[in-house]
């Protein structure tokens, strides 16, 4: 007696069902490439949307401030433009914190290498970070040294770069960088600690200034340790150099 296809062990496979399933698949892999390709779509022109205004508009708070644990109310903050700041804190900061900071990218890739060097062998993550990744962070970020922070702060350090010249960006810095408790950026701290505008600053109160940036809650300019004093000394060595260089012309190039 002959057996119908059903009745047999197993069946044979349908016509057109694998075909059917592989285009399936092809729609579904369509739809995720469409979506992604929407989704980073929409991040980009959202972070065009918070970066681009501010070649033009001053910040009048930033992350930070807002996650500020000082208690101090309200926080010390006063924007002054890049005409009144003089010549004395720019130059200071930039000594401090980024000498190549008129030169590159936004990135400084040998202090990156020897970062993430010293991180394989054991060592804290450490910072190496440029202005212009200080800016992403101050503006945008929070405090932290993940992965995860560092890649989102690489992403709009690259936008800032590609969107604000060197000169704002340094203005920005000098007015949203922390120079101590509840005190952000140039104006606040000159009247703060010396009482009196960033443009009549000497060279050794800039450089005092300056030399607490790295880490202005450890570093205080009412307690000068030897270290801030040596620090302080080294960075008006370098101010002295990058004048006879003639370092602020860069910025207009």
């Amino acid at each position: 007696m002959r057996a119908y296809p059903s009745q047999r062990l197993g069946r044979p496979p349908h016509p057109g069902r694998g075909h059917r399933n592989k285009k399936k698949g092809h729609k579904i892999l369509r739809w995720l490439g469409k979506t992604s390709a929407i989704v980073a779509l929409v991040i980009v022109l959202l972070s065009f949307f918070i970066v681009l205004p501010i070649r033009w508009i001053n910040p009048t708070t930033t992350a930070f401030m807002l996650q500020d644990t000082s208690d101090i109310q309200p926080l010390k903050h006063e924007w002054v433009t890049w005409g009144d700041m003089g010549d004395a804190l720019p130059i200071a900061v930039v000594a401090s914190e980024d000498q190549t900071f008129a030169v590159h990218m936004g990135f400084d890739v040998k202090s990156i290498r020897d970062s993430v060097d010293e991180y394989a062998k054991g060592q804290s993550l450490r910072g190496a970070s440029t202005i212009t990744q200080q800016v992403a962070k101050n503006l945008y970020l929070w405090p932290g040294r993940s992965f995860l922070r560092k890649g989102i702060e690489a992403y709009l350090t690259a936008l800032l770069e590609a969107t604000l010249p060197k000169k704002r960006i340094l203005e920005i810095y000098l007015n949203v960088a922390e120079f101590g408790p509840g005190i952000y950026g140039a104006g606040a701290a000159s009247k703060s600690y010396f009482g009196k505008a960033p443009s009549l600053l000497e060279d050794d109160e800039a450089a005092l200034l300056a030399a607490v940036l790295p880490s202005p809650k450890r570093l205080k300019i009412e307690q000068q340790t030897s270290y801030l004093q040596e620090r302080q000394s080294w960075i008006i060595e370098q101010m002295e150099r990058l004048r006879r260089e003639q370092w602020l012309l860069l910025l207009d190039q």
